[in-house]
């Protein structure tokens, strides 16, 4: 079946998603649902669904594997492919220049007045997203409401996601709608688990061999990108431990920007691993963090895809991907307040939020890039008089 679009013009869209798409990965796959499935029609919303299902449920960066696997539906293993590498690539490269400034320069001194500004404004931004992806999949469904809210409460007890919360409310929706004639045949998820522990442990001791830092990169990278479930923003205290405290590539102050790095530019938050990378060995070092990172969600995406796509009409199979979705849009939900903590910390980071929140409510043509730059315009001014 023709599928009304091109791999060209997927390409493109994920290029300017990559590269004009603010507001992190809760933002990220708001934009995605929104344009590919409401307005351009290209992507069904059972694709959309089972797709952020898959991304949930697999470790690695989650607006990265939905661009893949959205790549995937179409166009097979080259459609996720270049739907991955267009989505990356420009924050990839603006971190890279980002980079090159930051050493050359001793550090960016306007970067916590940027991300003053920004920050608060990404809030409204994710909010928004948050919202449309409530009401348009979740409806009046009370199990999905019930699922919905534990899932964004314990992310904002817990301040991170968890596989856990999606598998549970997966298996229960399955459980009540389309309960099992017969149980799972042996040798089921266990295997996966078994072998994720075997992987990590191998992983951990690999990481404690002598090898050059460029090694040392790709594993510890490859192990984030591997081993941390949930979003960019779940991977910043796995990168932490290792960077700051394990390895002792960066300062601590240093590793703070190089999350503000991440959140001041569009695409996908992981992207901070380039900038990381830069610091440590230059270039070289970027491009094997962020290749490191990125190659597990890729595979993660692909080799289940085929699996998802072949027997995702199935009743037991649409009921744990609605529970799954559930608690992805609850965890999204939960993560609006998580990130709101951080970010609004006084009266004008709120009204910068506000503001964010009524312009793009009511005028609905307004892009989100140029809310985020003139946030940040107001960061740079206000900033200074604050702290001043």
């Amino acid at each position: 079946m023709n599928p009304g679009y091109s791999l060209w013009q997927l390409v493109q869209y994920m290029t300017k998603l990559g590269t004009v798409g603010f507001g992190g990965p809760v933002a990220l796959v708001g934009y995605m649902h929104r344009d590919l499935v409401e307005e351009r029609k290209w992507i069904s919303e059972a694709d959309y669904k089972e797709g952020l299902t898959l991304s949930q449920l697999m470790p690695g960066p989650l607006a990265a594997q939905l661009a893949i696997y959205l790549g995937y539906a179409h166009y097979g293993v080259a459609g996720a492919t270049l739907a991955g590498v267009a989505f990356v690539l420009p924050s990839f490269v603006m971190v890279i220049a980002l980079g090159a400034a930051y050493v050359a320069y001793g550090g960016l001194t306007w970067m916590q007045a940027v991300f003053y500004g920004v920050g608060a404004a990404v809030i409204g931004i994710i909010a928004i997203s948050a919202y449309k992806l409530t009401t348009k999949s979740i409806g009046k469904d009370k199990l999905l409401w019930a699922i919905y809210l534990v899932a964004a409460a314990v992310t904002v007890v817990t301040e991170s996601e968890t596989v856990w919360v999606f598998l549970i409310a997966g298996v229960l929706v399955w459980l009540v709608r389309a309960p099992p004639k017969r149980w799972l045949p042996k040798g089921g998820s266990a295997g996966g688990l078994a072998f994720a522990d075997q992987a990590f442990t191998a992983s951990a001791l690999a990481s404690t061999a002598d090898w050059s830092v460029l090694a040392q990169i790709g594993v510890f990278f490859a192990e984030a990108g591997a081993f941390v479930f949930g979003s960019g923003l779940a991977i910043v205290p796995f990168l932490y431990g290792g960077v700051v405290n394990g390895h002792h590539w960066l300062t601590e102050r240093q590793f703070v920007d190089a999350v503000a790095v991440a959140m001041i530019t569009p695409g996908p938050v992981v992207i901070t691993v380039g900038f990381i990378g830069y610091l440590v060995a230059g270039f070289a070092g970027a491009s094997v963090a962020a290749l490191a990172t990125f190659l597990p969600c890729y595979l993660f995406t692909i080799i289940p895809a085929p699996y998802f796509r072949k027997h995702g009409k199935k009743p037991g199979i649409v009921a744990f991907v609605d529970g799954c979705t559930a608690a992805a849009i609850g965890t999204i939900a939960g993560a609006v307040v998580v990130l709101g903590r951080r970010s609004i910390v006084d009266w004008p980071t709120l009204l910068i939020m506000a503001s964010a929140v009524l312009v793009l409510w009511r005028l609905k043509k307004v892009p989100e890039p140029l809310v985020v730059a003139v946030a940040a315009a107001v960061g740079l001014v206000v900033y200074p008089l604050l702290k001043g």
